[in-house]
């Protein structure tokens, strides 16, 4: 969809509040709102927005891994999966 079909004044959404809404939803549809001509708002379907902070917080991890490995303070697999052992260990004897 182009993005000029997508903008949408404040006056509009309240006018067409529930055709807006199907067709956000339908359509996984993203609509920019503007207030005297200028972008105040995103109106977006759950779904897309759940899965676009799903995408955050992938990239936010990938990020501080490779931070965290550019500082060299991680450590080997074999030792990840011992300290994992080894918490899963104490927490069945407890």
């Amino acid at each position: 969809m182009k993005l000029s079909d997508s903008v949408k004044s404040i006056s509009y959404l309240k006018a067409h509040a529930s055709e807006i809404l199907k067709g956000v939803t339908r359509h996984q549809q993203t609509l920019v709102i503007t207030q005297n001509g200028e972008a105040k708002a995103v109106l977006q379907d759950i779904k897309k927005y759940e899965e676009t902070q799903e995408s955050l917080a992938l990239l936010k991890m990938l990020s501080l891994s490779t931070r965290s490995k550019e500082k060299k303070q991680y450590q080997s697999l074999e030792d990840s999966f011992a300290d994992i052992r080894e918490e899963i260990t104490d927490r069945e004897s407890q």
